[in-house]
């Protein structure tokens, strides 16, 4: 895979660094969306480094620090051609489960240290909590990270689905770079009240969840280890309702020659120079598939098109459970 030497570079805010257009998100990589081949997995890594992919998403919790030491593993020898993106506090069980968030300082300390040495790094350059802590001010978190970025561990302060009061108080304590949040053609809620804020303050975006998971591109669940076989949007009438509209967005992009993933991840590309796309691809085949949206061109007309097609308040379902979804303070 060649160098996209062509794409335009965009800035992850006033305090934030500059990235290429698209970030890579690891997730996928250590079994929320089913099995994943790990040789395929670091091939992918690779690839997307060779293509000019600068900026890697993962979490400390996403397969209980398996995708952090697959990272680790993938950049043994490229760490200089990697920004790396870190999530924390997310608590899990040792089934898997969720069991809360906890953004203490002290803990957020213990979580980094654990961080570098899975990841092999003496720095992460973007970290952010995973969550809002409703025990823990926001304040006390971002204070206890910019700690440690006087200390050098740490390069730039994200944040992730929160909302506007909580990324005020947290852009007043420090600088923050970027908000990293759930947006898509058929999740535009931050478009009423965040995005303009984040605009004011001079934070930029990473959007995860461009192709919501897969819907956007005909994928379903793989089996009931998919955590999407629990979402509302991938489940019974509602799932069906969801991909007969999906299926209208599709004649879209076949009558623009692209397919319906890169039209979905050109569309984010054009809602603001500020917003990076964070895609979640597993093998070098999607990934090839979703960097074929960058050089996409969105008339006037095509966006009518896609609005036409696909238009929010025909989506069926919230875009996590209940439970999850009381936890966002991006949905308060």
């Amino acid at each position: 895979m060649t160098i996209n030497t062509g794409a335009d570079i965009r800035r992850l805010g006033l305090a934030g660094p500059s990235v290429f257009p698209l970030a890579l998100g690891c997730m996928g990589m250590s079994g929320m969306y089913g099995p994943a081949d790990e040789a395929e997995s670091i091939a992918t890594i690779h690839a997307a480094l060779d293509a000019g992919v600068t900026l890697l998403d993962t979490g400390d919790f996403y397969g209980t620090g398996h995708n952090e030491m697959l990272i680790g593993r993938a950049l043994r020898d490229r760490r200089d051609r990697a920004l790396v993106s870190v999530k924390f506090g997310g608590l899990r069980s040792p089934d898997g489960g969720w069991t809360g968030v906890d953004t203490r300082p002290i803990a957020m300390k213990n979580f980094l240290a654990y961080t570098l040495t899975r990841l092999g790094l003496d720095h992460v350059d973007i970290y952010r909590p995973a969550r809002l802590d409703p025990q823990v001010p926001i304040e006390d978190t971002v204070g206890a990270i910019a700690d440690m970025v006087t200390a050098g561990y740490v390069r730039a302060i994200g944040l992730s689905e929160v909302g506007v009061e909580t990324i005020r108080r947290a852009h007043a304590v420090h600088p923050i770079a970027d908000l990293q949040i759930e947006y898509s053609l058929i999740s535009r809620g931050p478009e009423a009240a965040i995005l303009p804020a984040l605009a004011e303050l001079g934070i930029g975006v990473t959007a995860y969840g461009v192709l919501s998971r897969g819907l956007l591109s005909g994928s379903r669940p793989s089996g009931p280890t998919d955590f999407r076989a629990h979402l509302p949007r991938f489940a019974g009438e509602a799932g069906e309702r969801n991909r007969a509209l999906v299926q209208a967005l599709e004649q879209v992009a076949r009558d623009k020659g692209v397919t319906a993933s890169q039209l979905a991840i050109a569309w984010v590309l054009s809602r603001d120079p500020s917003i990076v796309p964070v895609i979640g691809a597993r093998t070098r085949v999607q990934l090839t598939e979703s960097l074929g949206a960058l050089p996409i061109a969105l008339t006037p007309a095509d966006l009518g098109a896609i609005d036409a097609a696909l238009p929010p308040a025909a989506v069926v379902g919230d875009r996590y459970s209940a439970p999850q979804m009381r936890m966002l303070d991006s949905e308060r």
